[in-house]
């Protein structure tokens, strides 16, 4: 029995080891292409390591494209949309989990419900609103119509809802204000579901490419995902430029990553817990 558990348990790390390569292997191949000549890129046998690292096409890819445009307007776009996120997802998660108004479940139910309609479906009537408005063409657009969200609210709620409602009680009786338990107490408390919608967030926002891609058409007010396909467009055989900016455009994303995800995992498996 005990031989069985073990080979059991030998064969799962195995396979996850399998998993885990087959999921990093496409980052090494872009990694290796981006230090090769172009017409090294495609070579069979893949060679992995370079045998002389073109390093030149990670300072060649800043003079054909404006790529530091690019970055620093996917930057204050994911910055202030996942800022704005956080303050609103969890403004209103903390309004439907812990306070009681009439209409609150109705409410609640109906603004979730979104969550399944496609963006597809309301694309046309958003660009509508937005164009009417005179938003068009502007950074404005894009964080005005991601500034909320329904996953974020949901998830927030179903974290504030582990949270005993005794610190409340104690708080109200010590004269805090409904804002000021929310700030002091149910923020503090839920950093690890926090920094989980901070990496959903900044990351959806980062990689978002529909949504500029119809309401930003001015170069200067690209992103640098539209940035990346307007390059391939007009270099298409300039692959080690195309995986060195795409290695570039990684670096964000890791740096988010990586400083967040120790409390990635716990807010995950909390934000679905009740008290």
């Amino acid at each position: 029995m005990q031989t069985k558990k073990i080979a059991l348990t030998g064969i799962t790390y195995i396979a996850l080891i399998i998993l885990a390569f087959t999921m990093i292997l496409p980052f090494g191949w872009m990694l290796s292409a981006s230090l090769k000549l172009n017409k090294d890129v495609f070579t069979f046998p893949i060679r992995w390591i370079p045998e002389n690292p073109r390093w030149q096409n990670y300072s060649d890819i800043w003079t054909k494209i404006p790529l530091l445009k690019f970055i620093l307007n996917t930057v204050k776009l994911s910055v202030i949309v996942t800022m704005l996120q956080l303050l609103t997802s969890s403004f209103a998660a903390y309004a439907f989990a812990k306070l009681r108004f009439p209409g609150r479940q109705p409410l609640f139910l109906g603004y979730i419900a979104t969550i399944a309609v496609p963006w597809q479906a309301y694309m046309v009537p958003q660009f509508i609103l937005m164009r009417s408005m005179g938003l068009n063409n502007t950074h404005l657009s894009i964080i005005f119509l991601q500034a909320f969200s329904a996953f974020g609210v949901f998830m927030m709620k179903q974290f504030y809802e582990s949270i005993p409602d005794e610190l409340r009680e104690a708080a109200r009786i010590d004269g805090m204000s409904e804002y000021g338990i929310w700030l002091r107490i149910m923020l503090p408390l839920s950093k690890p579901a926090l920094s989980t919608l901070t990496i959903i967030t900044f990351v959806n926002t980062w990689n978002d490419f529909l949504g500029p891609l119809i309401y930003l058409t001015r170069t200067d007010l690209k992103t640098i995902q539209i940035g990346l396909r307007s390059f391939i467009s007009q270099y298409s055989s300039e692959y080690g430029l195309i995986m060195a900016a795409s290695v570039i455009t990684l670096i964000p994303v890791l740096v988010i990553f990586l400083s967040l995800q120790r409390y990635f995992v716990q807010g995950v498996a909390t934000s679905g817990l009740k008290g």
